[in-house]
């Protein structure tokens, strides 16, 4: 069965300039509804929103995680810019909060992102992970060499501890969604240097990848 409305089966062939403007319509209603609703959106409802028919989004985008991956690589940017802003700071642990605070607040705001961060999302996810988690390891080994962070805490710490509260942040969404402003200091505490031993290794990055493939592993709606 056609995905095309009728309008679009006897509507002109669109110029150059329709068809520029369409994509563009496209691409901003798909930033608002993955935002909000996260990859379960289908493209119908990314085209409704935009104003659109079905047929000219798939003229476009051969499926929703095409147009996606167009969409998150903007969103990866703005993060490793905020890295490389924290990286920059004077006082390092105070370099480490900020990135922290400012990755977990985009978030927040943003839905599909919280997929990608927490493993959820798996196409092209490895890529874009692969980018948001790159600066945790200069940041950590500034912060530990200043001796504001623990000499045991790795790179997978921090990492885990996005993980964690944006599973948090994603379980409570309706109720609080800044609760992970409460549990962000009782973790930043434990990474202060001194703090008490840890009781079991961290994960190496190889781990932490399998950890969060395993996670993506789920059942995909028909027809996305």
């Amino acid at each position: 069965m056609s995905n095309l409305n009728p309008d679009e089966k006897s509507s002109p062939r669109p110029t150059r300039k329709d068809a520029l403007r369409n994509r563009q319509l496209l691409i901003q209603s798909a930033r608002e509804v993955f935002a909000l609703r996260g990859l379960e959106a289908s493209m119908d409802d990314v085209a409704h929103h935009a104003g659109l028919g079905v047929g000219t989004a798939y003229r476009h985008f051969a499926n929703k995680h095409e147009l996606a991956s167009a969409i998150f690589e903007n969103a990866v940017d703005e993060i490793v810019e905020l890295a490389e802003q924290a990286l920059a700071m004077a006082d390092p642990w105070d370099g480490l909060v900020t990135f922290l605070e400012a990755t977990l607040n985009a978030q927040t705001l943003n839905r599909a992102l919280r997929e990608i961060l927490t493993g959820i999302y798996d196409d092209g996810r490895d890529r874009h992970n692969a980018r948001i988690t790159a600066p945790f390891a200069p940041l950590v080994e500034r912060a530990k060499a200043a001796g504001a962070l623990r000499p045991d805490a790795e790179p997978s710490d921090v990492s885990l501890i996005v993980v964690m509260l944006c599973t948090l942040a994603d379980a409570s969404s309706e109720q609080s969604p800044y609760l992970w402003r409460r549990y962000l200091p009782m973790l930043l505490a434990g990474l202060r240097d001194g703090a008490a031993p840890m009781p079991v290794p961290a994960l190496t990055p190889e781990q932490l990848r399998e950890a969060l493939t395993a996670r993506s592993r789920r059942p995909v709606r028909v027809g996305d």
